[in-house]
């Protein structure tokens, strides 16, 4: 069976990665972090049927064109019922989506991780017999998602020992910005970052640190 095609673009002021799932054997898609630019988020669905819109979280570089995308597809809009806090936004999402949950994309599944810290309503979808997760701010190539207290930093540095080394080497993670990356080539920074007393930390941070 053919992977899922994966098609990204960066939106809005912030440069955020939004992507299309679609599958080659049905031609059903899910849209994922709907920023801005609805044309453009348009054309990325191309002449696909799309079944969904799905959340990796609430902050408005992430759904700033979700309203006028519910409008024009009409599909059921799935992500975490939160906390969302810090900065995001109750959407009132039409399924909640909880840690170990399925996704359909038309022949092919998505598996839902839970992943707070940046935001409470963070999660990755990872492309099941795929190799591929889409992370939105969880991680990024050059560090963890930003925090704004010392226990949201905490609470990153969970998810990226309990969850995201939990994956393997080959996993490619596609971010919210910025490019994708291969976590085994991050493994022993990640590791060596978690290993750390960071005492009251937050913020912005990058493994080296």
């Amino acid at each position: 069976m053919a992977a899922l095609e994966l098609v990204t673009r960066q939106v809005g002021p912030w440069s955020m990665n939004t992507y299309a799932l679609i599958c080659p054997e049905t031609n059903e898609s899910v849209l994922i972090d709907p920023g801005d630019d609805a044309e453009i988020l348009q054309a990325m669905l191309g002449n696909s049927h799309p079944a969904a819109i799905l959340l990796t979280h609430t902050h408005i570089d992430h759904i700033g064109a979700l309203a006028e995308m519910r409008r024009r597809l009409a599909v059921p809009v799935a992500g975490h019922d939160g906390p969302h806090e810090p900065n995001g936004e109750d959407v009132g999402v039409d399924r909640v989506l909880h840690d170990g949950d399925v996704v359909t994309v038309g022949a092919h599944t998505l598996r839902v991780y839970y992943t707070p810290g940046h935001i409470g309503d963070q999660v990755c979808f990872v492309l099941e017999n795929d190799h591929r997760a889409i992370v939105g701010d969880t991680i990024f190539d050059g560090g963890p998602g930003k925090t704004w207290s010392a226990a949201g930093f905490r609470q990153t540095l969970q998810t990226l020992g309990q969850v995201v080394l939990q994956w393997p080497d080959d996993m490619v993670c596609y971010p919210g910005h910025g490019p994708s990356f291969r976590l085994g080539d991050r493994r022993a920074q990640i590791e060596a970052f978690v290993a750390k007393d960071h005492g009251n930390f937050f913020g912005d941070a990058t493994w080296d640190m």
